[in-house]
């Protein structure tokens, strides 16, 4: 097996690591391995949530917020 290094852990966030491994009588690349697929799979659900979720606004009134948008932009300060 090879070892690999991670750069800018801090000692106190490496033992909490180390730890939270320990608890879940898991070794620390196994444990890794969770917390990377448990980010993956809530990363995903977020998004979709975002993304497919219930409207907010109606389409009318997104429609009218983009043309408030877009005359407030044609003001004085603002690029284009």
């Amino acid at each position: 097996m090879m070892t690999k290094t991670m750069k800018g852990v801090e000692d106190e966030t490496w033992a909490e690591f180390k730890s939270l491994a320990a608890r879940n009588n898991l070794k620390t690349g196994q444990f890794f391995e969770k917390l990377l697929a448990f980010y993956k799979e809530n990363r995903s659900a977020f998004w979709t949530d975002i993304l497919k979720g219930e409207k907010i606004i109606s389409d009318n009134e997104a429609a009218d917020m983009q043309k408030i948008v877009r005359k407030l932009r044609l003001e004085k300060g603002f690029r284009t």
